[in-house]
C-alpha cells in the first residue's frame, strides 16, 4: 500500500513541483529482534523505498522522508499491548513523533529516529555490529519482549 499512495501522490507533487513525502517506519527498520522477521522485513523495506524515493524525487522539488519511532507510549502497537519494558530503554510521546514529521519536512532531512538516547544508542550498536547487537539483545531479554508484544497485538491481526 505505501507503494501505491506514495506513486500516486509523488505523480502530484512532481507535476506542481513541490511536495513532501513521510513514511512513518519504526526503529525496527535499522535493527533486527528475534520473532519479527516479516514486520522487519516490512519496515526495512520502507527505509529503502523511501530513500530510494528521495534521491528519485529531489530533481523534482519533492521531499522524502522516514521517520523511526521506538516505543510511544500512550499510543500504537506497544501502547495497546502494555508491555513493560526493561529498566532504561524509555519511551516517546505521540507528540515527539508529529514534532519530528514537522523538522524533516521543515529541514528536507531524510531520516529521524524519535527514541531516547539508550535507544538511538542501541540501535547504531546494532547497525554497526549486527552480531554483538543480536548477542546483547538475546542476553538482556529481547526475545520475551518481542513474544509479549505479539501476544499483546494477537487480537488484531
Amino acid at each position: 500500500m505505501p507503494i501505491v499512495m506514495a506513486r500516486l501522490a509523488a505523480e502530484q507533487m512532481t507535476s506542481r513541483g513541490r511536495g513532501h513525502l513521510v513514511f512513518m517506519s519504526s526503529i525496527a527498520g535499522k535493527v533486527a529482534f528475534g520473532g519479527t522477521a516479516l514486520y522487519h522485513a516490512t519496515k526495512f523495506g520502507l527505509r529503502g523505498l523511501a530513500l530510494g524515493l528521495r534521491e528519485d524525487l529531489h530533481p523534482h522539488g519533492v521531499g522524502v522522508s522516514v521517520i523511526y519511532p521506538g516505543f510511544i507510549r500512550e499510543a500504537g502497537m506497544f501502547a495497546d499491548a502494555g508491555v513493560e519494558l526493561p529498566p532504561g530503554v524509555g519511551t516517546s510521546s505521540p507528540g515527539d513523533v508529529a514534532r519530528a514529521v514537522a523538522r524533516v519536512i521543515e529541514q528536507d532531512r531524510g531520516e529521524a529516529d524519535v527514541a531516547p538516547l539508550p535507544v538511538r544508542v542501541g540501535v547504531t550498536l546494532g547497525a554497526l555490529a549486527p552480531s554483538l547487537f543480536a548477542r546483547i539483545q538475546r542476553r538482556g531479554g529481547a526475545d520475551k519482549l518481542t513474544r509479549a508484544l505479539a501476544e499483546g497485538q494477537r487480537e488484531k491481526r
